[in-house]
């Protein structure tokens, strides 16, 4: 198959580029010497097993982290310090395992709050009730209910969050962070607590993002990466052991070692507690 790069060109340059980013949390490395690149239109996957540092590179790509090493480029252009309150400016929107809804606004102005970057009217025409203001804010509920509908739940726009099934929680949220038209969406873990109706509309819903942005995808759902990644990138201990199209990861020894080791250490565990236990009772 034609790469990614052969087909844009040897020159074209990514949306986004890290190299050489390393974390240290005490004596734990929580990330060493990763190094990718994400290309404009392209869902790349970042998978792993728990601990692999999946986090810890969103942290580091939103500002929540700052590296010990390494460089982050954005659309070409060297990024000194990563800044939560600039990500959105910038044109990146990352969205949380834990939703971060407000319980106390409504769907819609949680919404809202992902699109403030489009406002017009400053604070005094706010606190004035002036004209302008009120175009403003229409010009936002406006922009914030396109959003839901998106999404698929618009019809909720006015109930609180904490009043709607988690699953359309979660729309709400994904609505929030569209609204802010990125053009990069990083997504944490976005297919936890749904069924297979509500992955699979949100398969359908990240192939039509790929026309208008990039996406960068982490998830244990396997059935999802697989459906919608162009590239997978596989962490482990904080190091990418793997790297490349869906298809050959999941065939990938490396990766299959990561993966099964866990699971036959965790096995093992169970099993020595377990004999501990009929120890004990003996």
């Amino acid at each position: 198959m034609v790469s990614r790069r052969e087909v844009r060109g040897a020159d074209s340059t990514p949306v986004l580029s890290v190299s050489g980013i390393t974390v240290h949390f005490g004596g734990i490395t929580a990330l060493e010497d990763v190094s990718l690149d994400v290309w404009d239109g392209e869902v790349l996957g970042l998978i792993g097993p728990n601990g692999a540092g999946k986090t810890a590179l969103f942290n580091v790509l939103c500002g929540f982290v700052v590296a010990d090493a390494g460089t982050i480029s954005w659309q070409g252009w060297p990024v000194r310090r990563m800044r939560p309150a600039g990500l959105a400016k910038m044109g990146i929107v990352r969205t949380l395992q834990a939703l971060g809804l407000f319980p106390q606004m409504s769907s819609l102005e949680n919404v809202m709050l992902g699109a403030t970057r489009f406002r017009r009217a400053g604070l005094p025409s706010a606190l004035l009730g002036l004209p302008r203001s009120d175009r403003d804010e229409r010009a936002l509920r406006d922009r914030a209910y396109a959003a839901m509908e998106r999404t698929d739940c618009a019809e909720f726009a006015d109930r609180l969050p904490g009043t709607l099934p988690y699953p359309i929680q979660k729309r709400v949220a994904l609505a929030r962070a569209l609204v802010a038209e990125p053009k990069l969406l990083l997504l944490d873990e976005p297919a936890g607590g749904l069924d297979e109706a509500d992955m699979s509309a949100l398969a359908e819903l990240i192939d039509q993002l790929r026309s208008e942005i990039s996406v960068m995808l982490v998830d244990h759902h396997m059935d999802l990466v697989t459906s919608v990644c162009d590239r997978v990138i596989v962490l482990d201990f904080g190091r990418i052991i793997a790297s490349g199209e869906p298809a050959d990861i999941q065939e990938n020894p490396a990766v299959l070692e990561a993966y099964l080791g866990r699971e036959a250490e965790a096995a093992s565990g169970e099993t020595t507690a377990a004999l501990g236990a009929i120890d004990a009772d003996s």
